[in-house]
């Protein structure tokens, strides 16, 4: 019988922002007993992804290994830890282990896809234990932007590990658990061998801010505004979405949340019992007779997305909501590397209705949910691992926070996704590396990132479109001319004809000339069709276009 083994895989979420999924294993080489640490998305982009949804790490390699895995962990409730979850369970289907607001937020998840939310199983922090074949994990308090954060401490026969999931050192976060160092200083004593650890913010030289540095300066904006305050926030932030509705109350204003996802994150967390007095709201249909000078939104919307409330009210009157000259617009939040052309979109529309747009480039209306450099360092100071493993950033993140534990005399190993290593003796192995890759949610259906519609998509929207419509009769001879079609190109071509007719003229004469070979076969006539449309296009407009070619054959 061969040697147990203790082996780390990420899927995703390590040489990359979001989309989390981190695998665990320990047993016999190939008969590893697994675990799943979070299922995450992350969002897609016109350039890149048009159209797209969400996406999603492949779980090829975990659905094929579907009879070891033991359990799936989620660590806290933001989308690049969970959003993941309702599409990709069918394909693992085993039991998930979570604290109970990220579990409220994991069974939503499951229902919105139809699927049972009694498997997700509900669980208590440190000290209890959850036993999962031959793993117990503890769930362990941690400080971060979204209640009942957890670091993983995953005990198992060769060693323990600690997952710190996403963390800062925040001893008076608002809502959720502080840091506590003692607790990590505890788990050190206790002996950690290997340190999974965020990488987010390793580039940020100063300590984190506390979220209770904000209320003073929320509560000065928002008293001193006149007119309607607005704000955007995430809205799984709750401690700043209390905060911020705490601040109008304060200046007298109601308050009324517009976007369903602030809605629903603050109804779950009270149903949870994880955050208690908020102050009270009121509903848009009621917001609308307050006076301006006694109301306040808070909306969601912080990256420009199309269709959240605060690009809603940029384009005009949203349930019944209009901004107006001399309203004020708060993000606190800050812009995620990639959605700055959105954001500007949202920032430019309220300035053009005269709306005084208070955008923070200096975070004073807003502090990061991930540790900073030192912060990282006081986590490796305490817990005193064997070996650091960054995870949770882009390859320059690992990198620096494999420098970084090195300067602090720990050892380190940066393993991408799809990079498994053996951690079983004191230094770290490579066991084999694993294919990995991207699911898209396309609309209600799930595609492979290679199946390539996502390409077609692109192609149509740089080059455009031609379709080309042949009749054959039964001697297989053209019956009339063909017909094109155009879509997404200029109608008129550099001779000042119409490029319709142009390519229509082109392809009767190259039906003239084929011979009766290229007419009988279909495969021939369709590329020939093909070349004659994009050199026609090409020498008209510049550009070789997708071309579609349909032909019908009469019996």
């Amino acid at each position: 019988m061969s040697a147990n083994r203790l082996i780390y895989l990420p899927l995703g979420g390590a040489g990359e922002i979001g989309m989390n999924c981190y695998v665990y294993g320990y047993g016999p080489e190939g008969r590893e007993r697994l675990i799943v640490v979070d299922l995450g998305v992350t969002f897609s982009d016109m350039d890149t992804t048009p159209g797209v949804d969400l996406i999603m790490p492949s779980v090829d390699w975990l659905a094929e290994r579907a009879d070891r895995i033991e359990a799936i962990f989620i660590t806290h409730g933001h989308e690049d830890h969970v959003g993941a979850l309702g599409h990709l369970w069918p394909r693992l289907r085993a039991p998930v282990h979570a604290r109970k607001f990220t579990g409220a937020l994991a069974k939503l998840k499951l229902e919105d896809q139809g699927h049972d939310p009694a498997v997700v199983q509900i669980h208590q922090p440190r000290p209890d234990w959850v036993k999962a074949g031959p793993f117990r994990v503890q769930f362990v308090p941690i400080a971060h932007s979204i209640p009942e954060s957890a670091a993983l401490l995953i005990e198992t026969p060769a060693g323990r590990i600690l997952h710190s999931g996403d963390f800062k050192l925040d001893p008076v976060p608002g809502v959720g658990e502080p840091w506590d160092p003692e607790v990590f200083a505890a788990i050190g004593a206790e002996g950690v061998k290997v340190l999974t650890c965020d990488s987010t913010n390793v580039f940020s030289l100063h300590p984190g801010r506390s979220e209770s540095t904000l209320h003073a300066p929320l509560r000065d904006l928002i008293a001193g505004a006149r007119g309607l305050v607005a704000a955007t926030t995430f809205a799984s932030n709750l401690a700043r979405v209390k905060a911020l509705a705490e601040a109008g109350q304060a200046a007298g204003r109601s308050i009324c949340l517009m976007g369903r996802a602030m809605r629903k994150m603050v109804a779950v967390a009270q149903e949870t019992g994880v955050m208690t007095d908020f102050p009270r709201t009121i509903a848009p249909e009621e917001a609308v007779d307050v006076p301006r000078q006694n109301l306040m939104l808070i909306v969601t919307g912080t990256q420009g997305e199309r269709r959240a409330a605060s690009a809603q009210l940029s384009r005009g009157k949203y349930l019944g909501m209009q901004l107006k000259e001399g309203d004020t617009f708060l993000f606190s939040s800050r812009t995620i590397p990639g959605n700055e052309r959105d954001v500007l979109r949202v920032v430019n529309a309220y300035s053009e209705m005269g709306v005084d747009v208070v955008d923070d480039p200096d975070g004073r209306y807003h502090v990061s949910g991930h540790a900073n450099r030192p912060d990282l360092e006081t986590m490796h100071r305490l817990v005193k691992p064997g070996l650091v493993i960054p995870l949770h950033g882009e390859h320059r993140h690992l990198r620096e926070h494999a420098k970084l534990a090195a300067s602090n005399g720990l050892a380190s190993e940066i393993a991408p996704n799809g990079m498994m290593l053996d951690l079983t003796g004191d230094t770290p192995e490579l066991a084999e590396y694993i294919e990995t890759g991207r699911v898209y949610l396309d609309g209600s259906v799930l595609i492979g990132a290679l199946d390539g519609v996502i390409r077609d998509r692109i192609r149509m929207a740089l080059n455009g479109h031609v379709i080309v419509t042949l009749i054959m009769d039964e001697d297989d001879s053209p019956l009339g001319e063909p017909w094109a079609e155009l879509m997404g190109l200029p109608e008129m071509g550099k001779g000042g004809r119409p490029l319709a007719d142009t390519i229509e003229a082109e392809l009767t004469e190259f039906l003239e000339r084929a011979g009766a070979r290229v007419l009988r076969d279909d495969e021939k006539l369709d590329d020939g069709v093909r070349r004659v449309v994009r050199q026609v296009s090409m020498e008209e407009i510049g550009k070789k276009p997708e071309v579609t070619v349909v032909v019908s054959r009469l019996a």
